[in-house]
């Protein structure tokens, strides 16, 4: 008995040691690779619950992250610190995101954008689409230095960029301001490439190239999702009337 099932064992230990069982065995080590490495991925990015309010002075964060909490209008002043709040998502009364408004002023906003880049599940940019004729440079150079932190990039948050004040008659539309934002962060990127290096070889213009060497930049090279909105924190009827902030409300669910 035993010498007739010898030649059946020894053939199917050929078989197991065949090609086909080894390429099973290494698509199976494959498979499970990918689902450690998307795992670890998906841990990293459930963990970062933040979505930082970023911008100038005076493009409306505060007034906007207040209206979000409460919806309801209240006078507000330059910030000096950061403020933070749990925003629960209307359709989802379990899922919330921590909204943390940063301050504009030039001398503050890297320190803070420092202190809770690496939380960020998402950042709105607040843009005062009245001003933004007059300050488009100044945007532009804000936003570049947040694209090319070497954190965002490795992270890429979601990027929502709020076209603010569009109940004032003179706001430029959400189209305008993308194609500006766009030329000018490309002529930064230029800028910044040509600069010349320091004394240990390495290059002074910035820590990162923004976009696709040897073309004109637009938002759809970076690794992030970017969107646009027109938005109004104050709302057409003022301090009275209510925000029109659906938009934003909108994307937040999305990116939750």
């Amino acid at each position: 008995m035993a010498g007739g099932l010898e030649p059946h064992l020894e053939a199917l230990r050929r078989e197991l040691h065949g090609p086909a069982v080894l390429s099973v065995l290494v698509a199976l080590i494959a498979v499970a690779i990918t689902f450690l490495i998307w795992r670890f991925v998906q841990g990293r990015r459930s963990s970062r619950k933040a979505v930082l309010l970023l911008g100038l002075c005076d493009a409306g964060k505060t007034l906007l992250f207040a209206r979000l909490l409460s919806g309801r209008y209240r006078d507000t002043q330059t910030s000096i610190t950061d403020s933070s709040a749990v925003y629960r998502l209307s359709q989802d009364k379990n899922t919330n995101v921590t909204l943390i408004d940063l301050p504009g002023h030039e001398s503050l906003r890297l320190q803070f954008l420092e202190r809770f880049k690496a939380a960020a599940r998402a950042i709105v940019f607040v843009v005062d689409s009245v001003a933004f004729q007059r300050e488009v440079k100044d945007v532009a150079e804000f936003l570049y230095q947040v694209l090319v932190d070497s954190t965002v990039l490795r992270n890429a948050p979601a990027l929502l960029i709020a076209c603010n004040k569009q109940d004032v008659t003179m706001a430029k539309s959400a189209k305008l301001i993308q194609q500006q934002l766009e030329k000018e962060l490309n002529t930064l990127r230029v800028t910044r490439s040509a600069a010349p290096t320091s004394l240990d070889g390495s290059a002074t213009g910035g820590p990162a190239q923004l976009g696709k060497k040897g073309k004109d930049f637009d938002f759809s090279q970076l690794p992030m999702k970017v969107e646009f909105v027109e938005c109004s924190a104050r709302g057409s009827k003022g301090e009275e009337g209510e925000a029109d902030l659906e938009g934003i409300e909108k994307w937040l669910v999305k990116v939750a």
